[in-house]
């Protein structure tokens, strides 16, 4: 029975003969590359032009370098997402190389994307931003009013101190005409006394005078 070293030679002796397969190959390729170029007169530039513009045109018709059709999925580029992962929220269209955090799930169902759900939840977000956007509007709309209320309120303020202040000057001249009225028929009362007085005191002169006149003449 062969050994663990003697296999292992004779994988080497067996990849050594295969490089020299592979490198003679290789140099038979080239040197028919070589002669069909000099044989036609051509540049390694020509051969780079021919194969950029065989890649444009494969480019354009949907095939890739080697002359096949690409899959429908590279045409229309990026597959929708079909699981996601709670946690993160990083999402796996379920083709190609499974990402770390899927990779050993056996049983994957608990990671699908239910539309449904994300209708819904996109429903009950849209209906939350409009009870927000409806409370917002009705707390403006108390504001607002509060402010005319308030307004208002100061506006009934400030003529009811205007009316009050016009009240009280009014009382103030009407007492100050009540006190001036008095005070005049005040004087015009002393003035009507001292003329009676005055007139008394003549009639009593009058008197004494005739009654003095009476007793010299008898």
């Amino acid at each position: 029975m062969a050994t663990l070293e003697q296999i292992q030679a004779r994988l080497k002796k067996l990849q050594a003969q295969a490089d020299a397969l592979i490198a003679r190959k290789t140099q038979v390729a080239v040197n028919q590359i070589r002669e069909l170029m000099l044989k036609h007169g051509l540049t390694t530039a020509d051969i780079e032009a021919k194969a950029k513009a065989r890649r444009e045109a494969n480019a354009l018709s949907g095939r890739s370098a080697n002359g096949k059709a690409k899959p429908v999925g590279a045409a229309k580029g990026k597959l929708p997402a079909k699981y996601r992962d709670p946690k993160t929220g990083a999402t796996w269209s379920g083709h190609a190389r499974p990402p770390v955090w899927i990779k050993n799930v056996k049983d994957r169902t608990k990671f699908l994307i239910d539309a449904a759900a994300e209708s819904a939840a996109a429903v009950s977000g849209a209906a939350g931003k409009a009870k927000v956007t409806a409370k917002r509007g009705a707390a403006a709309k108390k504001t607002t009013a509060k402010k005319v209320v308030a307004k208002k309120t100061a506006a009934a303020k400030k003529v009811t101190v205007k009316k009050a202040a016009g009240v009280k000057t009014a009382v103030k001249r009407t007492v100050a005409t009540a006190g001036r009225k008095a005070a005049v028929k005040k004087t015009a009362a002393k003035k009507g006394a001292a003329k009676k007085a005055t007139a008394v005191k003549k009639v009593a002169v009058k008197k004494i005078a005739a009654a003095a006149d009476t007793v010299a003449a008898s």
